[in-house]
């Protein structure tokens, strides 16, 4: 059993990235009319991505400030898809027993007669280039966070 903490998760979320992804999920069910419309009002909600810090306004080049309402969300479509595309298969194999995620938070049991803790940390460093996961591994049938 082993844990995983994305670093930073907020301020690595791509946000065209993500913005392709919803439209491509949108298109599957509803029509590209809809679709559009969405996505139109998401790239202007995005677009308002700002923050203060000591006195000054900034607007991040990449990622989405932590306190937009709509930060959860974003970063559970950009997860879900990324889960979806490279852990699919692990579970499929067996190599993973249990995938559960919170948010940034990720709980993996895996089958220790088919991978390691090393390749599957691994594994989730490949997931995709901005996130980066920093584990916890069993130790005494316990997990220390």
């Amino acid at each position: 059993m082993m844990t995983f903490d994305i670093k930073d998760l907020y301020v690595n979320i791509l946000i065209k990235e993500t913005l392709a992804i919803t439209k491509t999920l949108l298109s599957q069910y509803n029509n590209e009319h809809i679709t559009k419309k969405i996505i139109t009002i998401l790239e202007i909600i995005l677009q308002q991505n700002y923050f203060s810090f000591q006195d000054n306004i900034y607007q991040p080049e990449k990622g989405i400030s932590t306190g937009s309402p709509i930060y959860n969300t974003i970063a559970e479509i950009f997860l879900q898809y990324l889960g979806n595309i490279h852990l699919k298969q692990l579970l499929d194999t067996a190599t993973i027993v249990l995938y559960t995620r919170y948010i940034n938070n990720i709980l993996i049991m895996y089958n220790n007669k088919h991978t390691n803790p090393e390749t599957i940390h691994n594994h989730m460093n490949k997931i995709h280039s901005n996130l980066q996961f920093i584990t916890t591994h069993e130790h005494n049938k316990s997990m220390f966070l």
